[in-house]
């Protein structure tokens, strides 16, 4: 049950936005047991981001996961994200920032896992 949310100053249109959403939907493999299967996928773009000063394209990742944390496969995925938003909406990787949230409690479909 994973969440990724991607917040950018860039403009995307919709061929940008479904290949984000599949890349992302691969890249998340890289957790162990989190497939497309179950992700949701946010993409807001055309913000007022600023970073480092300026206002040149820069993300802000936020990645919501089910379950216990894991530090180097959430090191991967930051890698995997970071290739994606360069290649796709063409930010340096050194403009985006990832974070990452975990939890034992996530509903769905009127209950709670």
């Amino acid at each position: 049950m994973p969440f990724i949310n991607v917040k950018t100053n860039v403009i995307t249109d919709n061929k940008q936005n479904t290949a984000i959403k599949s890349e992302l939907g691969q890249a998340v493999t890289a957790i162990p047991g989190k497939s497309e299967a179950w992700l949701m996928v946010g993409i807001d773009d055309g913000l007022n981001l600023y970073f480092k000063g300026t206002d040149e394209p820069a993300a802000m990742v936020e990645v919501s996961i089910f379950g216990s944390e894991n530090s180097s496969a959430f090191n991967v995925l930051t890698r995997k994200i970071c290739d994606i938003l360069n290649k796709e909406l063409e930010i340096d990787k050194s403009r985006i920032y990832v974070s990452y949230m975990t939890t034992q409690n996530w509903g769905w479909n009127g209950s709670n896992f």
